[in-house]
């Protein structure tokens, strides 16, 4: 028997809950290359889920601010040609180019 415990109670030689995490610790930052259970390394693996979902999402909100943006722009270049829009006498519409693109 293997003198490792496991979190579930289990004392094993070859646990199929045994495994390798390497990369960083998201609570420190240092370089890991731990062996140990699946079910103790879960509170770190949450940690940087959570991470990821925040840069995520930061990453969603800032391409929605740019998209609001560009929307605002084509709503205005909209809203200055109707407003050129002027009727005919010969019954057809006529643009007016009075403003320039910027």
């Amino acid at each position: 028997m293997s003198d490792r415990s496991c979190p579930l109670g289990w004392h094993c030689d070859k646990c199929l809950w045994h495994t390798k995490l390497r990369g960083q610790n998201p609570q420190t930052g240092q370089e890991m290359d731990s062996e140990g259970c699946a079910i103790a390394f879960l509170p770190i693996l949450l940690i940087e889920n959570s991470q990821q979902q925040r840069q995520t999402s930061a990453a969603v909100e800032s391409t929605r601010n740019e998209f609001i943006k560009s929307l605002a722009g084509a709503a205005g270049v909209i809203s200055m040609a109707l407003e050129d829009m002027r009727p005919n006498t010969s019954g057809y519409t006529v643009l007016e180019a009075k403003h320039e693109p910027n």
